[in-house]
């Protein structure tokens, strides 16, 4: 657990009890500090009654007494409208921080790399890890991805901590640096919660307030914020700036050639490093930025060129996130049930052809918008759930589609039109442009579902689910 012995005796109030909090409350119980402990959901606060806590209404409470208030990134702090318990502490000044301000604050010394962008981080963050950890270098990854920055192990100066952060998490950073960080993109996304456009990019720019050792900041230059960003980090100076493109060479940076190869010019020499088209399970160049940024994150930390290559191609992936299942009689399954919109299933789509498409759940806003441009990559759609009916007038005339319901129903299909097919290479992918929710509790249920078909039906393809 990590040594939070500088706040000993200190009242620290928690405000949220999902994964982050409940990990604070414990690091912080066991740091000796007094705890008070606030969830706005009844059976969230009847998880601290173990641990000797009676719950504590944040929102009522006298706000002379906590010495600060850490709060789960997921609650508004600010816009659009804060929480009563952070416009209280806020009004007595009382800082306001999220874990990784006092994961940081209890280990200054441990190398750590942070990572944010609207697209990709997840990604990033495990396979930077994962590399590092293949050199022989101790490490761990968490923050915005598995584990809570106060569930992770306590770590050495010879250690390293990968951290995916979000936009809600930069915000409630006060002092926390980091020895290196990666700006992947940024598109418009949770403009509600930070004011607007502008106040979202603000807050992506926060990860490069406060860097130290080295000062690495890596960053795209592929999209127009990014882009503007290096040019405004140039210009303050103190930092060793590398950026990134898949698009365009890159001078003294990182960048993919038109022949699909990284190539690192950090030192002007343009080095051929891989060819990105042998990354076979890592397909589209969405994962080719992530391996760049990967590969930059991980010189910073002094792994070399030929570890980092062993580190990719030995990489499993992340579950849920164009993960390759397998295949059956020649037809791949894909499993992208993480893409829960229609920039994410782009992604997904814009790597394979011949696709039999599983889509459809809780439809968000804008639905399938923007996809017409993948649809030559498509053989048919097969669409589940709330989405059904409004995804079949989308699609229209413009491909076949089939009304299937559930995920069993439509899996099951698609793998029968697939291999009955002349396609080469054909490929059954669940990306489903949606939300879980009306059928499944969460995107990781909604994919561990998709799993479980695909190995039933390669067990009765193998002869292995047929009774004697």
């Amino acid at each position: 657990m990590i040594n939070l012995s500088h706040l000993r005796g200190k009242t620290i109030a928690v405000l949220g009890l999902g994964k982050s909090g409940l990990a604070s409350v414990k690091a912080l119980i066991n740091a000796g500090a007094v705890v008070w402990a606030w969830d706005d959901n009844a059976s969230s606060r009847e998880q601290i009654e173990p641990l000797g806590l009676a719950p504590i209404n944040l929102a009522e409470c006298d706000w002379n007494e906590p010495d600060m208030l850490v709060i789960s990134p997921g609650i508004p702090s600010t816009f659009p409208t804060p929480h009563p318990a952070a416009e209280k502490a806020r009004r007595a000044g009382k800082p306001i921080v999220c874990d990784v301000e006092l994961l940081c604050a209890a280990q200054p010394d441990v190398p750590t790399l942070a990572i944010t962008g609207t697209n990709g981080k997840s990604t990033t963050t495990a396979l930077t890890a994962h590399i590092i950890g293949q050199a022989g270098i101790k490490t761990q990854a968490g923050g915005n991805l598995g584990n809570a920055a106060l569930g992770l192990e306590p770590s050495t100066p010879d250690d390293c901590l990968v951290l995916e952060l979000s936009s809600y998490q930069l915000e409630l950073l006060e002092h926390a640096a980091f020895d290196a960080c990666a700006l992947l993109n940024i598109t418009p996304d949770h403009l509600d919660r930070h004011g607007g456009l502008d106040g979202y990019i603000g807050a992506k720019h926060l990860i490069f307030a406060r860097s130290k050792g080295p000062k690495w900041a890596i960053i795209s230059i592929d999209d127009d914020p990014c882009a503007k960003m290096a040019v405004e980090l140039a210009r303050e100076g103190g930092r060793h700036i590398i950026e990134v493109s898949v698009t365009k060479p890159v001078d003294h940076g990182i960048y993919v050639d038109d022949d699909g190869w990284l190539i690192d010019d950090m030192s002007g020499a343009r080095t051929r490093i891989l060819d990105l088209g042998t990354v076979t399970h890592m397909p589209g160049r969405h994962n080719w930025q992530n391996i760049a940024f990967a590969y930059g994150l991980c010189r910073a930390r002094g792994v070399t060129a030929a570890q980092i290559i062993d580190g990719i191609m030995s990489f499993p992936g992340l579950a849920h996130r164009q993960e390759l299942l397998g295949s059956i009689d020649g037809v791949v399954f894909v499993n992208d049930s993480k893409a829960t919109n229609a920039e994410a299933s782009a992604k997904a789509l814009s790597a394979y052809n011949n696709i039999y498409w599983i889509v459809g759940g809780k439809p968000k806003e804008g639905g399938i918008d923007g996809l017409q441009e993948f649809y030559p990559r498509i053989k048919k759609a097969y669409l589940i759930g709330a989405a059904s009916d409004a995804f079949a007038d989308a699609l229209g005339n413009d491909l076949p589609w089939q009304k299937c319901e559930t995920l069993d129903v439509a899996t099951k299909a698609a793998y029968s039109d697939a291999k009955a097919s002349d396609d080469g290479n054909p490929v059954v992918m669940l990306t489903p442009a949606c939300a879980s929710f009306d059928q499944f509790k969460s995107f990781e249920a909604r994919g561990d579902a998709f799993r479980d078909i695909y190995t039933t039906l390669s067990a009765d393809a193998n002869g292995e689910g047929k009774s004697a």
